[in-house]
């Protein structure tokens, strides 16, 4: 079984894109990455050595930081508001 259900997936979209099924807007892929983020920072606490997870993790959140770079660029309200809604820092 995975960690991330499709129904899991559709309800991040929808909290926080612009409907379920708008998995292109920067805040859904925003989500989607923090909500992958948490889950591996997790696995790594138990598994310290798994540096394949590890790699993506920092893929992962290097991605992140592109994409909230570009949301800063374009519309700054947007990147506030997704950035307090996720309560990420900065």
């Amino acid at each position: 079984m995975s960690y991330l259900s499709a129904e899991k997936k559709q309800e991040i979209f929808g909290q926080y894109g612009k409907s379920k099924t708008d998995t292109g807007s920067p805040e859904g892929q925003i989500a989607l990455f923090t909500y992958r983020i948490v889950h591996l920072t997790e696995h790594l606490k138990s598994n310290k050595h798994d540096y394949g997870t590890q790699r993506a993790l920092l893929r992962l959140v290097g991605k992140r930081r592109k994409m909230l770079d570009y949301l800063k660029q374009v519309d700054i309200e947007r990147y506030r508001a997704i950035v307090k809604a996720l309560g990420l820092r900065r």
